[in-house]
């Protein structure tokens, strides 16, 4: 929690860019979904479309409650929000994160039972079962962040010029585990998972290509292009923030300006991921972005938008207009 100087005034101006990009993008994927209707002129959510609501229900509230306590900690000498956010917002931060992270790892295996298990995905797949995944991972969330609620308190340190800071006051063997529990429940086991899923949907792609016409197999080449962007920015973003929380507990992180930059990349790129998301699933989607046009055109000519639900084709990795289920 060091001040370097013009970083007081730049961290909150990039936290801040960040925070507008992620709220918009995410609004705009809730509003479209929200508004195009199926054939019969109502509004329906296919399973897809609900870990794509419920992805951006959580990477907004990740921005929206967490990005600004975040800001104010390299711009104000001092926590001014008492005890409670202390501890709420750390808890807030680690139960979104980890119903983003989750809620990946769902739409991946939704994805591959789609695909590569298409008998199977008729009976696997329902608006219920899918409801049912997200208490799931909800509740989970919830209940895996509650020991971080339990120790962030308002302290301070006496080689660091704030007055006070909202900090994690917690050692020994627990804290080890539970930071490592952390590290391969909401890290290296969803990518692993991510990893899978996308590698057998790609290799079950690979294996019908000889049949398919040119078109078709640009199509797939995008998704391959798509899946290492969605995995990338995955490992990317992350890493340096399960980096710093592994040195600090097995090793000694300092106090100094360089690792205070590295903290605050480390938050960039974490904040960054929520702002990726609405990008990498819906809006690199050509269909998506006509369903976009079709809302809005809507919303500002009064014409009604032709029907169709919008869902997210991982065979194209793309969301389309149909009336059937994926």
């Amino acid at each position: 929690h060091f001040n370097i100087g013009s970083g007081a005034v730049i961290v909150p101006v990039v936290f801040g860019l960040f925070f507008a990009v992620g709220v918009v993008g995410n609004c705009l994927v809730l509003v479209v979904i929200g508004k195009v209707k199926n054939r019969g002129g109502a509004r329906s959510l296919s399973p897809t479309n609900i870990f794509i609501v419920n992805l951006s229900v959580a990477d907004l509230s990740f921005l929206l409650f967490c990005v600004p306590f975040e800001a104010t900690i390299y711009s104000l000498p001092e926590w001014v929000f008492g005890g409670f956010l202390c501890k709420f917002g750390h808890y807030f931060f680690t139960v979104t994160k980890l119903v983003s992270i989750f809620t990946l790892v769902a739409m991946s295996v939704d994805r591959y039972v789609v695909v590569v298990r298409p008998k199977k995905s008729a009976c696997a797949r329902s608006r219920m079962s899918a409801l049912v995944g997200l208490c799931v991972i909800w509740m989970g969330s919830l209940v895996c962040s509650v020991p971080v609620a339990l120790h962030q308190v308002v302290t301070n340190h006496p080689s660091a010029p704030n007055s006070s800071f909202c900090w994690e006051n917690w050692r020994g063997p627990s804290r080890q585990f539970y930071k490592v529990s952390i590290l391969l429940l909401g890290y290296l086991l969803p990518l692993l998972l991510i990893c899978c899923c996308y590698t057998r949907i790609l290799w079950h792609l690979h294996k019908k290509m000889k049949n398919m016409s040119r078109k078709s197999q640009r199509s797939k080449q995008k998704t391959a292009q798509t899946v290492l962007l969605v995995v990338t920015a995955f490992t990317i973003c992350w890493m340096p923030h399960h980096i710093i929380a592994m040195w600090v507990e097995f090793g000694t992180f300092p106090l100094n300006d360089a690792s205070l930059a590295f903290r605050i990349v480390s938050h960039c790129l974490s904040y960054g991921h929520s702002c990726v998301n609405p990008i990498l699933y819906a809006f690199l989607s050509k269909n998506f972005r006509r369903a976009f046009c079709q809302v809005f055109s809507h919303l500002f000519t009064h014409q009604p938008p032709s029907n169709g639900t919008v869902r997210l084709r991982m065979d194209n990795f793309s969301t389309t207009h149909s009336s059937t289920n994926v």
